[in-house]
């Protein structure tokens, strides 16, 4: 079963990212600097209505390790999306991470069976959808259009390095 997967691995790579992090529950940054522990990624979670509830339980199991401590690096669990959401074409929630939990987070994401889109943030949200980003599954077909032009937010709040 999916679940039970996705659990082995998360409680195998808990204790690597608990034992990588200076301050629990806290990502060790400094919003001057851009490094391995403060750049930020996002990974867009996909599900179908019919896999609604599996995304739940990994949504939820990922809410609850995060308020716990057990993730530190792992900063923000989002809601789920039961639709289109900018540029993503079918229900997803999104997670917000710095770059020092990579290679912990992906074989959590991959365990779990869902397609998902992890990116980095920069200045340029076409290229974080595109060329900078990594596929886990099946690539979908975005709505780039809803994106901004490079080096150009247009006042969307949005997730960025100075917001940890």
């Amino acid at each position: 079963m999916r679940a039970a997967r996705y659990l082995r691995v998360f409680r195998k790579s808990r204790g690597q990212l608990a034992a990588s992090s200076a301050v629990p529950g806290k990502a060790n940054v400094d919003t001057n600097v851009a490094s391995a522990a403060t750049a930020a990624y996002h990974a867009h979670i996909y599900y179908t209505l019919e896999t609604r509830s599996e995304a739940i339980a990994f949504r939820n199991l990922l809410v609850q390790h995060t308020e716990a401590g057990a993730v530190p690096q792992l900063l923000y669990v989002g809601q789920m999306h039961d639709g289109k959401v900018g540029p993503h074409p079918i229900p997803q929630f999104e997670i917000h991470f710095t770059e020092d939990a990579l290679a912990n987070l992906l074989p959590l994401i991959e365990a779990s069976g869902f397609t998902a889109l992890v990116h980095p943030l920069t200045d340029d949200d076409v290229a974080d959808h595109t060329t900078l980003a990594r596929w886990i599954g099946s690539r979908l077909e975005l709505d780039l259009t809803t994106l901004d032009p490079p080096g150009v937010n247009q006042g969307i709040a949005r997730f960025a390095k100075t917001d940890f």
